[in-house]
């Protein structure tokens, strides 16, 4: 059962139209690379009647079938204007680009706008309304609504449904405001040079070119007697530096040379 207080969709809609703003401001866009202002019917229509209607015309221009101009003069009229009407291109034809650029400046479509306007124009050029892909719903801060070229599709969606219902959809859009777009997050600053990345250079040598290491020890780990450079009073002489070549004993212990007389065995150690 309905409850006898609550109000019925046309009356809300009416209260809505009420409360709806009886100014707006509207720009126009023609998409087309043979009109110019002389030519361009469609165009000067809506300006026209926009301006009949008590809105504020911010805005009119012209535009060639190309999918770059159309988004970018798509996107400074949604700076300046509450509604942005287009008219050309969304046909199937090669040029007819104006439907995927505007579709991808929408963050909310309105799908009832196409479907109205493809009624409206079946009763006028029956099967061929499936042609148009007019479109419309709501960019970031402001209403868009692509239209056919031809005069006689513009003045159907203009006087079958925009004009009664433009400050209506105004209303709509800013009477709870719209989500705004989360912030990106902050992007932290690079950490120091040495704390991002790992230094391959050679490490700086352990002494000073030139000076001479520390002697190697006379045995292995295992007892076996290890090479030494002999002095001329038989002393273990300490190895010397042999350039870039030579190693630190805390790694690699160099063993020096020996001379033939130190390991030569005597006739007898032969013999035995």
């Amino acid at each position: 059962m309905t409850d006898p207080a609550s109000p019925t969709p046309a009356a809300g809609a009416a209260q809505h139209r009420r409360e709806a703003p009886r100014s707006v401001r509207a720009a126009v866009m023609t998409i087309s690379d043979t009109r110019t202002p002389d030519t361009d019917e469609s165009g000067r229509y809506l300006a026209e009647q926009l301006t009949a209607s008590g809105h504020e015309l911010v805005e009119r221009l012209i535009v060639r079938d190309d999918a770059v101009e159309i988004r970018s003069a798509v996107v400074q009229l949604m700076r300046v204007a509450d509604v942005v009407l287009t008219s050309g291109g969304t046909g199937i034809a090669g040029r007819d680009v104006t439907v995927p650029v505007i579709e991808s400046l929408l963050v909310k479509p309105i799908p009832g706008f196409g479907e109205l306007f493809r009624m409206l124009s079946y009763g006028q050029v029956r099967g061929a309304a499936m042609l148009s892909r007019a479109l419309g719903g709501m960019g970031r801060g402001a209403l868009v609504f692509a239209l056919p070229g031809s005069l006689g599709a513009v003045q159907t969606a203009w006087e079958g449904i925009l004009r009664d219902e433009l400050g209506h959809l105004v209303y709509e859009m800013v009477r709870q405001g719209q989500p705004q777009a989360r912030p990106a997050a902050p992007i932290p600053a690079p950490a120091a040079r040495e704390a991002l990345f790992t230094d391959l250079s050679s490490p700086p040598p352990l002494d000073v070119p030139g000076t001479p290491l520390p002697a190697a020890p006379a045995s292995d780990w295992g007892g076996h007697r290890r090479g030494a450079a002999l002095g001329t009073a038989g002393e273990a002489q300490p190895g010397v530096k042999l350039g870039r070549h030579s190693q630190h004993p805390s790694t690699y212990e160099r063993t020096p040379l020996v001379r033939p007389s130190d390991t030569a065995r005597t006739p007898g150690e032969e013999e035995r």
